[in-house]
């Protein structure tokens, strides 16, 4: 798939995100709104078959879900079953259920841990293979972020690609409001981390960040900061800390879908 093959399936995976959370009479989708653009990147893109992904933010399951559809690992029939009695696409991914998911997350702050661990595994195995996690802004607030992070930095895991998805927005108010900004170049830089700070919505910035990482291991663990915007793309959920958790109603759902195919 080329990167302007990717551009057109924005909307085609933001409407099947709506659709499968509107018949589920479920929430969390301002969460798969806003990081839907970087998991499409690295699944579709990006990553090699060999190279890991965990997402560590669980609660956006849905934009997982749906890029596996697109990719053949998960059936249109299957993806029908989302938040059903016996299902195997729970609200937070469930471990070794579909293939392409190897760990439960959505106990935020263990996904950068779980990650750190597989890096680490593979510097001992002299695999050269890529690990990726995908975290929210609001997972910095963790202990066992920071302490994975330090982890990461020792063991010089430049093998390790963090991505933030920083919407500024984490379960009960925005994240500046709750222990404040934690989720900062310069932290992250003075843990020991090369970081760079991106637009999350832009996938040609995205791709192109990660393709250049990975042409230099220079024994420093990469994190990528994505500034997103929770809910992107329908303007009633977009930076509001509500869209965290709301389900939609059909009239809302209505608009929103009328949106996001205007929109992109």
């Amino acid at each position: 798939m080329l990167i302007k093959d990717l551009l057109s399936k924005g909307k085609e995976l933001r409407l099947k995100a709506l659709e499968m959370y509107f018949n589920a009479h479920a929430g969390h989708i301002g969460s798969t709104l806003s990081c839907i653009d970087i998991v499409a990147s690295v699944l579709l893109l990006s990553k090699n078959e060999e190279d890991e992904f965990i997402l560590s933010k669980g609660h956006a399951a849905v934009a997982l879900y749906v890029t596996l559809n697109k990719i053949g690992k998960i059936s249109d029939e299957e993806l029908g079953t989302y938040y059903k009695n016996g299902t195997k696409l729970p609200a937070h991914p469930a471990p070794n259920s579909i293939n392409g998911v190897s760990f439960a997350t959505g106990s935020l702050g263990h996904g950068l841990p779980l990650s750190v661990g597989i890096a680490k595994s593979k510097k001992l195995k002299k695999d050269k293979s890529t690990v990726f996690v995908l975290l929210s802004d609001g997972e910095t607030n963790e202990g066992t972020t920071w302490e994975a992070s330090h982890f990461a930095n020792k063991h010089k895991l430049d093998n390790l690609i963090v991505i933030i998805d920083k919407n500024k927005i984490q379960g009960i108010d925005f994240s500046e409001n709750v222990i404040g900004e934690s989720a900062s170049f310069k932290k992250l830089s003075d843990l020991g981390f090369e970081v760079i700070e991106i637009n999350g919505h832009n996938v040609v910035q995205i791709i192109n960040t990660i393709e250049e990482i990975r042409t230099h291991y220079n024994g420093r663990p990469k994190m990528i900061i994505a500034n997103t915007i929770k809910g992107k793309g329908v303007s009633f959920m977009e930076n509001t800390v509500d869209w965290h958790y709301w389900p939609m109603s059909e009239e809302q759902y209505n608009q929103a879908i009328n949106e996001i195919s205007n929109a992109f």
